[in-house]
């Protein structure tokens, strides 16, 4: 199914030079190498780390649909970037419905500053590649892509607004550009979408005390190995 691009969306050249981090796995968990040679924890290891068992329990259950979720995922995530980078596409399989779904909230953004471009922060000690840095509605705005089966209830997905908020510190930190807030874009199989955005304030708090819980985790792994 083809789909017709009906925004032209505008790149804003950045001042500040991405560098590319050597991602590698040790301890069992993924970690990316800054160009200092420090070596930091995915952020998404971090902030998500409190559902991994839950969800490592469901995907040996549930092989295939885990397969099926993670290839959907995948996929739509590249239709999107490629939407907003103004390529043709050509979309296939599960993405095509949830990225229509999502076109009216991705029309939103505009004045695209980075996409995919790896981050990190000597503050937080955390590193990551963010998905997309844009003005949405007008407010430069750290924007995540979900693709999901159900609709999500707020309540749990603490862990996109830690995120989230972990890359707009860490993109004031490496280029001085203050992020207004926060924008989780969520499309599901069951029909609906989410547009929720916030402050990255309102989460600091919660994403030190995760990545506080995180790092007594590891000193207990530690002592117990």
């Amino acid at each position: 199914m083809h789909v017709n691009n009906n925004k032209t969306f505008n790149h804003i050249p950045s001042k500040y030079t991405f560098e590319n981090l050597r991602c590698v796995t040790t301890e069992g968990s993924r970690h990316y190498v800054t160009p200092d040679g420090d070596k930091y924890f995915s952020v998404t290891t971090v902030t998500g780390h409190k559902k991994n068992a839950f969800f490592a329990e469901w995907r040996r259950k549930n092989p295939k649909e885990s397969v099926r979720v993670t290839r959907r995922g995948n996929h739509l995530h590249s239709l999107i970037e490629d939407y907003i980078n103004n390529e043709e596409l050509n979309p296939k399989g599960d993405e095509i419905l949830l990225f229509k779904q999502a076109l009216p909230m991705l029309n939103n953004i505009d004045n695209i500053h980075a996409q995919e471009v790896p981050l990190y922060s000597k503050l937080l000690k955390l590193a990551g590649r963010v998905d997309c840095v844009a003005e949405y509605k007008g407010k430069l705005s750290i924007i995540d892509f979900k693709g999901s089966t159900r609709e999500k209830r707020v309540s749990d997905i603490g862990n996109y607004f830690q995120q989230a908020t972990a890359y707009a510190i860490m993109w004031k930190e490496l280029t001085g550009q203050t992020i207004d807030q926060i924008v989780i874009l969520i499309t599901s199989e069951d029909g609906s979408t989410q547009e929720i955005v916030d402050n990255p304030i309102n989460h600091v708090a919660s994403l030190r005390q995760t990545i506080e819980d995180f790092q007594n985790l590891k000193v207990q792994q530690q002592h117990a190995s």
